[in-house]
């Protein structure tokens, strides 16, 4: 019987250790191709936060450069396409001078100035990386309904002087400092005055107008709400990539470099206090700034305000696109606030 006991319980456990051999096998597979899978992820990983780092070290080098100095049109670019390229060439009257402003940097300037007593002073600012020849043809309709025209080359674009676009913080002042001018001038007999800008002047216009109550009325075409914002788009539309942390890399930088705060830099927030009225344009297929910050705007202004907007029109054809009916509710709206 004892042998037979032991005969038995070795069969009971030869198929046990069978089984244990042939499952052996398996498990190792197992195990190294979780391994691999492992590897292959931490690679990854370290892919992406090299990625991510370069991408950060770029920002910060080449961030503020775009943000701070922003390519230019020039005379040559505008002569390519038009023969308007300063306000004689319209048959305007036209007188050059500049203007200092309270840093020190002299800034480039147009005069078309009525020969009898004017309806009011209207200021073109013009947008980022443009000049103050984009505003010839405003300045045109605007003088042949009686008003005075002003403009100017903002700081570090056209012919003035600067070394940095601070998109406001600092162009607000310079807005203050060419009344200034204005009003120092009595032969102007500049009484009311208006300001009309387009992008990046639209923004300043709205800001210089929470400051100075001298600004009558604003016609804002085109305006972002705020300066960290828009940047966010630009770097979508630039780069490619959403990630809120380059742009924040790109931004502190540059506040380093111009002295200025992106954050106070808020077409928004200055709407809230502006207690004149305000008359805001945009394209309805805006590739650069988006529809939808024009209306934000228009619904945290006060009251008197207005909200035009352009069908089929883009960033900056609304002339050409809105023809007729769009220079007629511009120059109505100044027509009707400035006296």
């Amino acid at each position: 019987m004892k042998s037979d006991y032991i005969k038995i319980a070795c069969l009971h456990h030869r198929p046990s250790l069978f089984i244990l051999k042939r499952r052996t096998p398996s498990i190792i597979l197992l195990g190294e191709q979780t391994l691999l899978s492992m590897s292959i992820l931490l690679a990854l990983l370290l892919l992406m936060l090299m990625f991510l780092v370069t991408a950060a070290a770029i920002m910060l080098v080449i961030g503020p450069l775009i943000i701070l100095q922003p390519s230019l049109r020039t005379r040559e670019w505008y002569g390519t396409f038009t023969t308007l390229l300063e306000p004689s060439d319209a048959g305007l009257p036209q007188e050059d001078l500049w203007v200092t402003t309270r840093d020190g940097l002299r800034l480039s300037c147009w005069l078309v100035r009525q020969s009898r007593a004017a309806r009011g002073t209207i200021i073109y600012l013009h947008g980022i990386g443009d000049c103050k020849i984009g505003g010839v043809p405003y300045a045109k309709f605007f003088f042949e309904r009686g008003f005075n025209t002003f403009l100017y080359d903002s700081r570090r674009h056209g012919n003035s002087e600067g070394n940095y676009c601070t998109y406001g913080f600092y162009e607000r002042y310079d807005l203050s400092t060419v009344i200034d001018y204005l009003q120092s001038r009595k032969e102007i007999q500049a009484r009311a005055f208006g300001v009309f800008g387009t992008s990046m002047g639209a923004a300043v216009a709205l800001q210089a107008a929470a400051i100075d109550e001298r600004i009558a009325a604003i016609v804002a075409e085109a305006s972002f709400t705020d300066l960290r914002t828009i940047m966010v788009d630009y770097q979508k539309r630039l780069i490619k990539l959403p990630w809120h942390f380059l742009r924040n890399a790109a931004m502190s930088r540059s506040q380093k470099i111009a002295k200025f705060k992106a954050r106070e830099v808020s077409p928004l927030q200055a709407v809230m206090s502006v207690r004149k009225p305000i008359l805001f344009i945009h394209g309805t297929d805006d590739s650069h700034i988006r529809t939808a910050y024009s209306k934000a705007l228009f619904e945290n202004a006060n009251e008197p305000k207005e909200l035009l907007l352009v069908p089929k029109g883009d960033h900056t054809d609304l002339l050409n696109v809105g023809g007729g009916e769009y220079v007629k509710q511009i120059t109505s709206f100044f027509e009707r606030y400035l006296r």
